[in-house]
């Protein structure tokens, strides 16, 4: 198992040391060495785009165009067309109702010569049409989807005599008992099992795509915070809409507090209840993307100064942070479900009832 897992790194290694390989194609007059874009290529990992790119340049290597789906709102028309269309040498797809032009990946409309008018930061005036677009990252999640589906329907038929003897079904059962006993019923008490399903869906959902991102040529999905917010969301809607009276009355009117220290408190407790979710938002988004950018930057130190000594410091650091990225993503995945469990037991508990 232990060969396994140095054979994984090495080959995970190897991929970010060969992607971030890549050359320029235009070189200035007074340096004739090619020099590695930093910048763009941790943040085209990170990013999400319209097409996969899995290993070498793009110019020559793995690079998946993946189908666009464009609303022009001028002429009202649905756009449908690949991706690779932006790569050819004029980058000007022309359209049934439109003209569009890719810019920092972003669809904009555009003339028949592609202009784009910039403003004061560099930011294109054009008017941007509804993108409706399969992504990388919506690539990603459908794999996640189907492969938790199909985990978790094994893990059902390949119960005997109530027990599994499937080596990952007995993991995943761990898992699940040890959501529902150390976090569920602790922050829940007596209703955990409503909220329950939520809980594991959150927690298997996170953990399979944190350690879906460490894969060579998969997207940084729980990196986004988009994602992160519609999870974040999802907490916020099921603790404010479950939410009792008593713990309305205790957030806006707290008992034995004078009252001019209620009005003091009031506006304070009203922010937190969209301060806290948003916090779950922001920690799991900044931890998973900081992971990558300190690997990949490590890797890119190779190419920066090209010395044996760098390139040897670079290979062990960014193996360990590596190691690290896999406690992380059960770390987080933990932390997110600990903290929605938290949330949602202080909105459905009944503060009149407690005895102190």
């Amino acid at each position: 198992m232990i060969k396994i897992i140095r054979l994984l790194f090495f080959l995970v290694f190897f991929f970010f040391c060969f992607s971030c390989c890549k050359e320029k194609k235009h070189e200035k007059t007074n340096n004739h060495r090619n020099k590695i874009n930093i910048d763009h290529t941790i943040f085209n990992h990170i990013n999400d785009s319209h097409e996969w790119h899995i290993a070498g340049t793009y110019d020559h290597g793995i690079v998946f165009s993946l189908p666009v789906f464009l609303w022009n709102r001028n002429n009202n028309g649905l756009e449908i067309f690949f991706s690779s269309r932006f790569s050819c040498k004029k980058k000007v797809v022309i359209g049934k109702h439109g003209y569009y032009k890719m810019f920092n990946g972003r669809i904009y409309t555009t003339n028949s010569r592609g202009t784009l008018y910039l403003d004061k930061k560099g930011i294109p005036k054009n008017d941007k049409p509804l993108d409706f677009s399969i992504t990388k990252n919506v690539i990603s999640l459908f794999i996640s989807f189907f492969l938790l589906c199909y985990i978790f329907i094994r893990m059902k038929y390949s119960y005997e005599n109530n027990q599994t003897k499937w080596n990952l079904g007995i993991l995943m059962e761990f898992l699940i008992v040890f959501i529902r006993d150390e976090i569920a019923i602790p922050n829940m008490g007596n209703k955990y099992k409503i909220y329950l399903p939520f809980l594991l869906t959150s927690f298997f959902f996170i953990l399979t795509n944190n350690l879906m991102g460490m894969i060579p040529g998969f997207p940084n999905i729980t990196g986004n915070i988009n994602i992160t917010f519609v999870l974040a969301t999802a907490t916020f809607l099921i603790t404010n809409i479950n939410a009792t009276k008593s713990y309305w009355k205790h957030t806006f009117c707290m008992t034995g507090v004078p009252v001019g220290i209620k009005f003091l408190l009031a506006p304070i407790e009203f922010l937190g209840i969209f301060i806290r979710p948003l916090t779950l938002c922001i920690r799991l988004f900044a931890n998973i993307t900081a992971g990558h950018i300190i690997i990949l930057s490590f890797i890119c130190l190779i190419f920066i100064f090209k010395n044996f000594f760098i390139a040897g410091f670079s290979i062990i650091f960014g193996f360990f942070i590596s190691l690290l990225e896999i406690m992380v993503a059960f770390l987080q995945a933990f932390i997110f479900t600990t903290l929605s469990a938290l949330l949602i037991g202080m909105s459905v508990k009944n503060y009149e009832n407690e005895t102190h």
